[in-house]
């Protein structure tokens, strides 16, 4: 399974799927937000929680379709499925990776990125405490996307339109959660569903995933 991931890492980094291009749609969204809703500190620290959870959704989305592709295309993923691991597990060892490279990178700047927003200070916290909560069921949901268009070319747009509607519970806890504590009010509730969304992603989608890779690769 080590042998996997770092297997995983490395075809990440390699394929342009790794942080670099997560961070700079990041980057180019919150700086874009100024410029679209103007230049009023006291309405970018209102709207700061939300578009830093969005920007953070949208630039998970960027290395999805290349998630499972480039095994599907080199024959890995048919290896894989005969493989003594359970499909579940390298499926759940690829989110990992993807998370690794993509979610990890995004929580460590999305603290850096909210000064430009006028977040307010004691809404860092929760805002990091969010992101490294949801993001990775944002990345074992995209898994499971990838899973259901494998194989289908050209596949990417396909793949948003199917794991955005999931995406959504995931947002709207993750942001309220950020929103709360900027506001300084009790963010509990919000943070222990996305707690229970993230846990009910993480055991059951590798087993849905799995079984729907199984029947694309027959």
């Amino acid at each position: 399974m080590t042998a996997l991931l770092i297997r995983d890492l490395r075809l990440a980094m390699r394929a342009g799927g790794g942080f670099g291009l997560a961070l700079a749609f990041f980057l180019i969204v919150v700086v874009l937000i100024p410029f679209s809703v103007g230049p009023e500190a006291s309405l970018l620290s209102v709207i700061a929680p939300g578009v830093l959870w969005l920007g953070a959704l949208l630039s998970c989305l960027l290395s999805l379709d290349r998630l499972l592709a480039i095994d599907f295309e080199d024959g890995t993923l048919d290896v894989l499925a005969t493989a003594p691991l359970p499909l579940e597990a390298a499926l759940s060892i690829k989110a990992l990776a993807h998370w690794l490279t993509t979610g990890l990178p995004l929580v460590l700047a999305a603290p850096v990125l909210g000064v430009l927003l006028n977040l307010p200070g004691q809404g860092y916290l929760w805002l990091v405490a969010s992101l490294a909560l949801g993001t990775p069921a944002l990345s074992v949901i995209g898994t499971f996307g990838a899973a259901l268009t494998v194989g289908i070319k050209r596949g990417g747009l396909l793949l948003s339109l199917l794991v955005l509607p999931l995406y959504i519970p995931t947002l709207i806890f993750g942001a309220e959660v950020a929103r709360r504590g900027a506001q300084g009010t009790d963010a509990t509730t919000p943070l222990l569903m996305l707690a229970g969304i993230t846990l009910a992603t993480i055991a059951l989608l590798p087993f849905a995933s799995a079984s729907v890779l199984r029947r694309g690769l027959r």
